[in-house]
């Protein structure tokens, strides 16, 4: 009796996976249907699929890109100077992704990290 628990139980979880796993990936994506008609009668279908960026961990070295960076803000470093935000260099500035303090140079490279500096 124990052993057809365990089967069952497996079994319902090998069903269930992949079903979450598709509801996940659901909420993530936009699907967009456009319909043209044509004076000549003939019907055109579109239909594009963007999904939201995935946001990342930020670390030095990296090429920074605001669109993977959660809540992207410039930050001005003199209003969070008890967050350990210093005076940027020219042609450098702070940025907020998420909770994270980043300091982008010119070239957009990460050049300094400060993590959960705004939470």
């Amino acid at each position: 009796m124990f052993k057809n628990l365990i089967k069952a139980t497996v079994a319902a979880s090998l069903v269930a996976t992949p079903v979450i796993a598709s509801a996940a990936q659901a909420q993530h994506r936009e699907v967009t249907r456009t319909v043209q008609h044509r004076g000549n009668g003939t019907v055109m279908k579109h239909t594009t699929v963007t999904r939201q960026p995935t946001y990342r961990d930020w670390r030095k070295g990296e090429r920074f890109d605001r669109r993977y960076a959660r809540n992207y803000r410039v930050v001005d470093h003199r209003q969070f100077r008890g967050k350990r935000l210093y005076a940027p260099q020219r042609g450098q500035q702070w940025v907020r992704s998420g909770g994270d303090a980043l300091l982008i140079g010119r070239n957009g490279q990460i050049i300094n990290v400060i993590r959960g500096a705004f939470r």
